[in-house]
């Protein structure tokens, strides 16, 4: 009898496949390996990393490029992290000025081994951005920073357009593939941004789908988030990166992405991006239009 660790994944849909220009790809990737730059597009092998890279676009990860996590569904590197680089703030905004973005993501990846937890990090690189490139739009992706307020406040007073931290999944699935983050955890820290956030910096949030999750419980997830007045949610297929990662449990149809995304705007949601190819920083920059927009 196989265990979990042993079960074999479903086979990939032809549908999920993906085509892009390599050309591009290898331009963008040569400018940002100049800057000595990582982005999560990499990274994190997105599957819209052709679309992204080719179009100009990137979402940039800090304080990387080890992870001091292990979550079983990401296949960013963990291990022991290098010392905080002071000159990266500055290379993002170079590379962010020299790409010509107008909405740019910043992210990182957990740094539990730093008294800030990496707070400070997303500040300096906020403030570089906003003096280098005054007309462009920030979205922070950040980690839990452990839930502490402190570390929320000092981001938040930063002025980001567009805060995001993922849920990743429901609260059953959560202890099975997150490490050291919580179901609660993450709540709160949507729910103090939000509370202590200018209204004008939307508050954002992303999952995962082929979890083994179930429709009632990522009803429940809407839930839990419309209750603190989260804003947009973006619902994407899970791609296992390798064998030693969680279990892909399902290949989701698309008719369960449109009908997630009926029920998330029922549901008062501002935006809402469903569909097996969505990431959380997948358009950023489209969907900050579209609500401003309305």
């Amino acid at each position: 009898m196989k265990t979990e660790h042993e079960t074999t994944a479903p086979a990939k849909p032809g549908w999920l496949k993906v085509t892009y220009d390599q050309k591009k790809v290898d331009k963008m990737t040569d400018l940002l390996s100049g800057l000595k730059l990582n982005t999560v597009c990499a990274e994190a092998n997105c599957p819209n990393l052709g679309e992204c890279f080719g179009s100009g676009s990137a979402s940039f990860i800090i304080l990387g490029p080890n992870c001091t996590r292990a979550c079983r569904f990401c296949d960013i590197p963990h291990g022991h992290p290098k010392d905080v680089d002071l000159l990266e703030p500055l290379r993002v905004a170079q590379a962010t000025k020299k790409l010509g973005l107008t909405h740019v993501v910043v992210t990182s990846v957990d740094r539990d081994d730093l008294p800030d937890l990496g707070a400070d990090q997303f500040v300096r690189t906020i403030k570089a951005i906003k003096e280098l490139n005054p007309d462009t739009s920030i979205e922070v992706l950040t980690p839990d920073f452990q839930g502490r307020e402190d570390c929320l406040d000092k981001v938040i007073a930063a002025g980001p357009d567009v805060f995001n931290h993922n849920m990743e999944t429901v609260r059953s699935i959560t202890p099975k593939v997150r490490n050291r983050a919580t179901y609660d955890t993450s709540l709160h820290v949507l729910k103090y941004v939000k509370e202590h956030a200018p209204k004008t910096m939307y508050v954002k949030t992303g999952i995962m789908l082929g979890l083994g999750e179930t429709d009632e419980e990522v009803y429940q997830l809407m839930d839990d988030l419309r209750a603190i007045d989260v804003d947009f949610l973006t619902i994407g297929q899970y791609v296992q990166p390798g064998p030693k990662n969680y279990t892909l449990r399902e290949w989701v149809p698309m008719k369960r992405y449109q009908e997630y995304y009926k029920q998330a705007m029922k549901r008062g949601f501002k935006f809402v991006a469903s569909s097996p190819l969505v990431r959380s920083s997948y358009k950023a920059k489209e969907e900050l239009e579209a609500v401003e927009n309305q």
